[in-house]
């Protein structure tokens, strides 16, 4: 019966050092985009931090119909807008959503984003063990600088 409960106490404490060892991302500097009336389309920005190799492979928001992880660059004085299925997170390298370059996209936004209120979003990670993980963010809706 000792050796059972030995083997029992061992698992579980592997256990709970195990989800222990899967800390949370880091999400400073988040705002989003204040719209004009009618527009649709909003966008989120943020610097994301990880202990570890994660990715970033799914947002949501109830102001929105739709949050896409997109990547905008210049080439040849031609701006280009693409969808990620993921952004990659190298562990402790900041990572930074900016105006002209990675972002959260917001479709169908439900009312227009005025400065001053707030906006919740939800970011899923994904480790290298496949783990995934839920982070609810509220961020201030601003006027761009």
């Amino acid at each position: 019966m000792n050796v059972i409960f030995r083997n029992s106490f061992a698992a579980i404490i592997l256990m709970l050092l195990s989800s222990l060892a899967h800390a949370e991302v880091t999400i400073s500097d988040a705002w989003v985009r204040a719209t004009a009336p009618g527009q649709k389309v909003g966008a989120a920005y943020m610097t994301l931090q990880s202990p570890q190799a994660v990715k970033l492979v799914y947002a949501e928001s109830k102001s929105a119909d739709e949050v896409e992880i997109h990547s905008m660059s210049m080439t040849n004085g031609i701006m280009k807008m693409r969808k990620l299925e993921a952004l990659s997170l190298l562990p402790n390298k900041p990572e930074k959503l900016a105006p002209g370059g990675f972002h959260l996209m917001l479709f169908g936004l439900k009312a227009p984003l005025k400065a001053g209120e707030k906006v919740t979003l939800t970011l899923c990670f994904k480790d290298d063990k496949d783990q995934i993980t839920h982070q609810d963010i509220t961020v201030p809706i601003k006027e761009p600088n």
